[in-house]
């Protein structure tokens, strides 16, 4: 009897991620012959294409912040298979725009009418792509291949039992939702190995491999998060935990009272605009060009915090993804590469952060002298020749460039234009205030700056270098992939101290949202904490309470609308006296954690209890194991490594769940830019993809031989 020739296997998450393995599965199927059978199962809660973060009924206030010519689904890279079905999101919008599918709604039509290449499309909107996407996919399936959708939970992945029937028999793809008949598993007459996938209900998939696409989960509350949810409960106060906006019903948050909110990145100008403008407010622009804000009067005062004092830095006005003024001169990949090639494996502080940082200083004393020539004291092209020898790697050691660098600044550059850049990303480090209204002040100057700069694009000097920034990023996400630099400095140097840097710097909203909270602010509506804000629970008043050591003085205090808003006296981070804030309510404007150990999902928690997959650790400098945020996998194509070490061969691993062998695993596939640089990490989670389809298909080619 014949050896069969079907392949089955679970995709365990439907949102970008699985679905770029879905693609690629069909991409890659090569039938080897008329009864060759391709079964693909496909389990998320959440409809497939936009999983659960890109629902196309979300709130179209909810932005993405990367620019409709940014995001792709599908590969363009011609070392791939080309895709069966499927464009980038832009080629998409501009289909739509010509001849708007049928299917599409009055709101998805009118966002589309408005929405150019260089603007920011909504997240409803690119799920609505998402969606699209794999519709067509599915309408030009192959021969042999079918697809089965499990709108459920999985709940536990398991080697699958010994087969009840003759070795020769599989189950058929139409099994449904059902467990196979005669399925095998590592001893079974055809060599394959086999899983188990439980769903919630009761329900068995048995299957060849498995691919975890799990993306974002929710995560237990860390301890200072479960006190504050505990007086919450015993005090009768609202306390919305961390959580992907969309999922939280945003009407249980009371008008005009006083609410606290803690973050102030992405999440954050989601949280404003659903208690501003999705609460009926408007903003109007002045002849000026200014914005103001007309509030409906169902506003809840918003008194926002973080650690910095302030939001993220807004995207720059530019024509692409990277600035097209700005060319990496020392953090090359091919600079890069050359660690690797004489046998040294980097550290950040020591080999890489320096190529970078260089080019940082580039950027900005470059495009300094070339938009505000009156900024530099002597001829701007003498002084650009004595900053590049200054940055010549091989002129100084390591240690001393950064003198010499001072030295020709200090002899050709104004004092005021001179860069501070590790105090780009704390704009407030080092002040103090005597007043909160002295702080909001200091805001939203620092906002409208801020918005003022990125309308300059490519003529700013501090756009350009985090321009620099967003470049090396792009850069170093290639070189420190797969243990490309040491465990002490991926703990203590890239994600210790670089990660926050520069997604501070390089990951922040459209400017437009910085001109709106200014607004915001000046229309009362929007209050500030300040930095190192110390939070607490104030049982005597039954309030939450917010204090920052570096804003003193009784001042306005958290009053201005409404009752429950007063200013009261309290005890800032270190100790020292602040002014403290006081509300019924705290939000946390941050994404749940994203750490396999503390991850709430029944899956990942039994597959960590039963050892098929393990958290990765690391070692500090210190030589003491420290457990990281992913799982410990091998690499191309990811495979978890199980408690004892060993692969867990036919299950794969794409997405969040990498973050300890990949950074910045969170950002979607980059599409081929026009007139900017293709970087190898653009695409990378479409390569991974890739691998991991072709790895499924190849139990094909072994079950033949």
């Amino acid at each position: 009897m014949g050896i069969s020739q079907s392949i089955r296997t679970a995709l365990i998450g439907a949102g970008p991620r699985g679905t770029s393995v879905l693609e690629r599965l069909l991409a890659n199927w090569v039938p080897a012959g008329p009864d060759a059978r391709l079964h693909i199962d496909v389990v998320d809660p959440y409809p497939a294409g936009p999983g659960h973060v890109w629902q196309p009924g979300q709130s179209r206030l909810y932005l993405m912040n990367t620019q409709s010519f940014y995001p792709t689904i599908v590969p363009e890279d011609p070392a791939l298979a080309p895709p069966l079905a499927g464009d980038t999101f832009d080629r998409w919008r501009e289909l739509q725009q010509r001849r708007p599918h049928p299917s599409l709604t009055a709101e998805e039509r009118a966002e589309l009418a408005a929405l150019g290449s260089a603007d920011f499309p909504s997240r409803a909107l690119y799920g609505r792509y998402l969606r699209s996407t794999l519709e067509e996919l599915l309408s030009v399936l192959p021969a042999g291949v079918t697809v089965e959708f499990h709108e459920t939970t999985a709940v536990s992945v398991r080697h699958a039992a010994a087969p009840a029937a003759g070795p020769d028999a599989v189950a058929s793809p139409d099994a449904g939702t059902g467990s196979h008949a005669g399925t095998g598993h590592d001893g079974d007459l055809n060599g394959r190995v086999r899983f188990d996938v439980g769903l919630a209900g009761g329900a068995v998939l048995t299957v060849d491999s498995v691919v975890l696409a799990l993306g974002h989960l929710e995560s237990r509350l860390n301890p200072e998060q479960r006190e504050l949810k505990a007086a919450a409960e015993e005090l009768g106060l609202l306390y919305l935990p961390p959580a992907a906006p969309a999922d939280v019903d945003w009407s249980r948050v009371p008008a005009v009272r006083p609410v606290l909110v803690r973050g102030m990145g992405l999440n954050f100008f989601d949280v404003m605009g659903q208690l501003t403008e999705g609460r009926g407010g408007t903003f109007l622009a002045g002849e000026d060009g200014g914005l103001s804000y007309r509030p409906s009067g169902r506003e809840p005062l918003i008194i926002a915090a973080s650690r910095r004092g302030t939001p993220y830095r807004a995207k720059a006005a530019l024509a692409g993804y990277y600035p097209s003024a700005v060319t990496l001169r020392y953090c090359t990949e091919s600079a890069l590469a050359r660690f690797g090639e004489a046998g040294i494996q980097p550290a950040f502080d020591h080999d890489l952060w320096p190529l970078l940082h260089r080019d940082a200083v580039w950027a900005y004393y470059s495009t300094l002298a070339r938009s505000q020539p009156g900024a530099i004291l002597t001829d701007p092209t003498e002084f650009l020749r004595a900053l590049e020898e200054s940055l010549r790697p091989h002129a100084h050691s390591a240690a001393k460039w950064e003198d010499a660098v001072d030295s020709a600044i200090a002899v050709h550059v104004r004092p005021a234009h001179r860069l501070d850049l590790l105090g780009l990303a704390a704009p407030l480090a080092g002040r103090s205030f005597d007043s909160r209204a002295e702080l909001d002040a200091a805001v939203v100057e620092y906002l409208l700056d801020d918005a003022r700069r990125s309308a300059l694009g490519e003529d700013d000097p501090v756009k350009m270098t985090i321009g620099a920034l967003h470049h090396g990023r792009a850069v170093l996400k290639t070189a420190v992939a797969d243990g490309g630099i040491t465990d002490e400095s991926w703990v203590a140097g890239l994600r210790g101290w670089f990660e926050s840097f520069v997604e501070g710097l390089a990951s922040g909203p459209p400017a437009l949202r910085a001109e709106q909270l200014a607004a915001l602010a000046r229309a009362g509506v929007v209050r500030f904490v300040g930095p190192d804000p110390k939070f607490g629970v104030d049982r005597k008043a039954g309030t939450f309470t917010a204090a920052s050591p570096w804003v003193g003085g009784r001042g306005a205090g958290s009053g201005g609308r409404g009752a429950g808003g007063t200013g009261t006296r309290g005890t800032g981070a270190g100790g020292a006296q602040g002014e403290a804030v006081a509300a019924g309510a705290l939000i946390e404007a941050l994404a749940p954690a994203n750490r396999v150990a503390v991850n709430v999902s029944a899956l990942l928690e039994q597959l960590l209890a039963e050892g098929l997959v393990r958290p990765r650790l690391m070692m500090t400098v210190e030589g003491v194991p420290v457990q990281t945020s992913g799982l410990d996998v091998s690499p191309h194509p990811y495979r978890p490594l199980g408690s004892n070490g060993t692969v867990t061969e036919g299950l794969y691993v794409l997405g969040l769940q990498l973050s300890a062998a990949q950074w910045g695993t969170a950002i979607a596939a980059e599409a081929r830019q026009k007139n900017g640089p293709a970087y190898r990490s653009g695409q990378r989670t479409l390569h991974d993809a890739d691998e991991i389809a072709r790895g499924i298909l190849g139990i094909l080619t072994r079950n033949k031989e």
